[in-house]
């Protein structure tokens, strides 16, 4: 079969998606095709506003003829249907809520309001309503059902089943392929059977990810006020447990996936050995290469990577793309594909 290039890859908040989208960068070099790029010193295409094609840099110059979309976005299927070529793969990626929450109550504990005054996350989770204002939903959408927003949907809509249910039915109509993140490579496996990809275009080094000691511990209870306060998102993230697991039976076998997850592995840590001199991730602090240091948000410390320093020029280049933070990365794709654009300007602290 032949790889698949046209991608669309709706990035959610908080979901390894960085990593993903560091895999979709890397693949878009690999075959030199074309990535719709936030417009101007815009970051993310357009978020948390919903989607608009001009929000793409040269839009109206290129028109259809984008093969890769992968930054933030809040979707928007009419408006990105624009940009994208007909036979484009649209994926997507899921988290379980729980470890969800967690994840962004620290990572945005500076600038969401909701999450300004309680003193953890199991205080907030305690009486939500006590800290989430209405009012505020432009600035809150992390704090509830985010997952949900980020699909275009309304993060504080009731629990009403019919509309659920019509909601589900419209994302699998939109998404060819929903992932996993607490399953990640397995959802890598499955990605690269259905898109036809290679063991190498999948493989990844985790990106943007943060260091032990800034996780909380969430109470049972907490656990329990997740799956009501977090309703959306819970009954996103089951229904497409269920079909992602469907999917890996019907096409790849569990027998299969164990070995070709077991390769993965493998060939990651071959990776790491010829790339890092650490062998693994490290905090801010101890990232010798500033160029390399990823954003930092909130109460968080995001981990980088120091690569060795006698690599040739071809494993080095190889080596850095596995390890560039996404603004970066997005960064230099600009600058390589609009040439005689202004560059961004990506502010690192």
């Amino acid at each position: 079969c032949r790889a698949k290039t046209n991608v669309m890859f709706l990035k959610t908040h908080k979901t390894a998606s960085s990593t993903v989208l560091n895999i979709m960068f890397r693949f878009a070099e690999r075959y030199n095709l074309t990535v719709a790029l936030p417009a101007g010193q815009l970051v993310h295409l357009g978020y948390p506003k919903t989607f608009l094609t001009h929000f793409v840099e040269d839009f109206q110059a290129i028109g259809q003829n984008y093969n890769i979309m992968c930054n933030h976005l809040r979707f928007n299927a009419l408006e990105v249907q624009k940009v994208m070529a007909a036979n484009t793969f649209y994926f997507s990626i899921l988290r379980n809520p729980i470890r969800l929450l967690e994840s962004s109550y620290v990572y945005y504990k500076n600038s969401v309001p909701a999450f300004w005054s309680s003193k953890d996350v199991n205080e907030y989770l305690a009486s939500p309503m006590k800290y989430y204002h209405l009012a505020d939903y432009k600035q809150n959408i992390y704090a509830r059902n985010i997952m949900w927003f980020d699909f275009g949907y309304d993060n504080n809509a009731e629990d009403n089943k019919t509309y659920i249910q019509a909601v589900l039915k419209e994302i699998e109509q939109n998404f060819h392929l929903i992932l996993i993140t607490d399953y990640f490579d397995e959802s890598m496996i499955l990605l690269k059977h259905t898109l036809c990809w290679d063991l190498d275009d999948v493989i990844y080094f985790k990106l943007n990810s943060r260091s032990q000691d800034t996780f909380q511990t969430l109470t049972p209870e907490s656990e329990e006020r997740i799956k009501t306060w977090c309703l959306l998102d819970w009954k996103l993230y089951l229904h497409f447990n269920q079909s992602f697991w469907r999917r890996i039976e019907e096409t790849i076998g569990l027998k299969e996936l164990e070995k070709e997850v077991n390769h993965l592995r493998i060939r990651q840590k071959e990776l790491m050995e010829i790339c890092l001199s650490d062998q693994e991730a490290v905090g801010k602090d101890h990232i010798k290469n500033k160029a390399l240091l990823p954003f930092q948000s909130g109460a968080t410390n995001i981990l980088g990577y120091n690569l060795k320093e006698d690599l040739d020029n071809r494993t080095l280049r190889t080596c850095q793309k596995m390890v560039m933070p996404e603004l970066q990365y997005m960064s230099y794709l600009y600058a390589v594909q609009h040439p005689h654009k202004k560059r961004k300007k990506i502010v690192l602290p």
